[in-house]
Formats: C-alpha cells, sequence, structure tokens
C-alpha cells in the first residue's frame, strides 16, 4: 500500500465507484468476452462453455474484491492465488496483461459516463488505475515465481538424469559424461558417485568423458577432485575417453595429472577396472 501511495481516501474511492461498478459486472463482462473471443487464446483456453461460465464466475468475485476497498492478506493472497493458477494452465502475461487493460478501459469509460463530479472522477480514476496495478504487479510475480520454481524443478530432474551411475559389475561403477562440466554438474557428479559407491561397495568407478565437448582448467580440477573423492572411499576412479586434444590440453595447462589413472578409450578402462577387481575377461 505504502509502495504504491494507496490511501484510506483513495480506497473510499474506489468503494464508491463499486456502488456504481459492481451491479454492472456481468455485462462489463460479457462484453470482455466478446472482445476476448478475437484472440487466438480464446479456443484454446476457454474453449468450452463451462471453463468460461467457471473462469467468468471468479472474475466476477475478483472485481468484487476489488470494490471492496480492504486491500489485506486475504485479498493479496488471492491475486497470489491467481498468478499460480495462470502459470499452471500456461497462460500467456501478454494476453492477461491486455486482459487487464481492456476490462480497466471499460471500468474508466463508465466512469467517464457516471453523473459522478469531474473533479471526483479524476480521483477515482487514479484511485483505481493505482490498485490495479499493485494487482497485476502480485499476480505477475506471483506468476514467474511459479514458473521460476518449476524450471529448477525440471533443472535438477535434468541433472539427475544426467548423471546415471550405473553398476556395471560386482564392484564396478560407470558415469558416461556428454556435455559440459561446470561446478554444479561437478559437484552433482560427486556426490552421486559417493552415494552409490557407499551403497554398492564398489572398488572400480570408470568416468567415461569421451562425450566432454571442453577440457579447460576447472573441468579438470574437476576432475582430479573427483577422484581424489572416490580415492577416499576405497575405489579407484579411472578416467576413460581422454583423447589426443583432451590430453594436449591438459598437458598445456599444467595440470597436476599424477594422481589420475586415464584410458583413452572404454576398452583400456574395462581391462584396467578388472585387473583390479582381480578378474580377467576371457574370450570364449
Amino acid at each position: 500500500m505504502k509502495l504504491y501511495r494507496i490511501t484510506d481516501k483513495e480506497l473510499n474511492s474506489i468503494i464508491e465507484f463499486g456502488e456504481i461498478a459492481v451491479p454492472k459486472l456481468a455485462k462489463l463482462l460479457n462484453a470482455w468476452y466478446e472482445w476476448l473471443a478475437t484472440t487466438p487464446e480464446y479456443e484454446e483456453f476457454f474453449h468450452d462453455e463451462v471453463t468460461q461460465k467457471h473462469a467468468q464466475k471468479m472474475q466476477h468475485e475478483y472485481w468484487k474484491t476489488f470494490f471492496t476497498g480492504e486491500v489485506n492478506d486475504e485479498y493479496i493472497a488471492y491475486r497470489k492465488k491467481i498468478g499460480e493458477i495462470h502459470a499452471r494452465i500456461g497462460l500467456p502475461q501478454d494476453i492477461y496483461l491486455a486482459g487487464v487493460e481492456h476490462f480497466s478501459q471499460m471500468l474508466l469509460d463508465l466512469l467517464d459516463s457516471s453523473k459522478i463530479s469531474a473533479k471526483k472522477v479524476g480521483d477515482i480514476r487514479r484511485s483505481v488505475l493505482k490498485l490495479v496495478h499493485l494487482d497485476m504487479t502480485t499476480i505477475v510475480q506471483s506468476y514467474e515465481e511459479m514458473v521460476n520454481a518449476k524450471i529448477a524443478s525440471q533443472s535438477k530432474s535434468l541433472l539427475e538424469m544426467s548423471t546415471p551411475v550405473t553398476q556395471l559389475w560386482s564392484g564396478l561403477l560407470l558415469l558416461p559424461v556428454v556435455g559440459l562440466i561446470d561446478s554444479r554438474r561437478a559437484q552433482d557428479i560427486m556426490n552421486n558417485t559417493l552415494v552409490k559407491i557407499s551403497e554398492t561397495h564398489a572398488k572400480s568407478f570408470i568416468l567415461d568423458i569421451s562425450g566432454v565437448a571442453v577440457v579447460d582448467t576447472a573441468v579438470a580440477n574437476h576432475l582430479i577432485k573427483i577422484t581424489k573423492a572416490t580415492k577416499l572411499m576405497g575405489c579407484d576412479c579411472i578416467i576413460s575417453g581422454v583423447s589426443p586434444s583432451i590430453a594436449q590440453t591438459i598437458v598445456e595447462l599444467g595440470i597436476n595429472v599424477e594422481t589420475m589413472q586415464t584410458t583413452s578409450d572404454m576398452k583400456a578402462a574395462l581391462e584396467a577396472a578388472f585387473d583390479h577387481l582381480g578378474m580377467t575377461i576371457v574370450e570364449s
């Protein structure tokens, strides 16, 4: 309220206008839906009569609370809930903002055609627009918070899917890495690997980086940390898929690789891992 400089006097102006506007809400909403029917979003989000009637009923309630002039925690919570609903159904922000602008203009046209004095009309107009802007900001922020939370959840799921530590054999784990390795992903790799080592009591772990596009100082340091961490768990880490270009890059960067066991391909990595487990691959 303070942020938008909405005073009790202005709320009283909104209540006064509500005496005119609320009885006409049904008629205004019917006209608003006639406008909405001209937009591409109408068929997508209001494709049947039941959906439209429900939405129209909710909008009627929304504007009734608007004209009560009672801006409290319950009022704000109601607006936040609307933003969450918009996010859940995927309603585009632009059509929501355009819809509010269109209905607000209908209200202002109603105000201008009323018998209220010109001075009062100006005061009410400013008051209505201030509260509309407060509502819009609350709804849009709620929408963005829910969308961001959904994106964060999806990103977490993708990270988990991108680091699938698999048990190839008793005592042997494998993790193929594809794409880029940043600090967050490296930490995720380490966490998943250490948990899997603890669960399976693995003695050998193959980290295949043949699908990693770029290896720089940061990536090399991440690999060293992963190697050291698995070693502390009693599990030897083998870095496989080290191409000539990756090997040259690591050397040029001056990275200390003495603690790393590396191979050029998966075949060599498997042979090293089975050898560590005291097993031999025999051709039948």
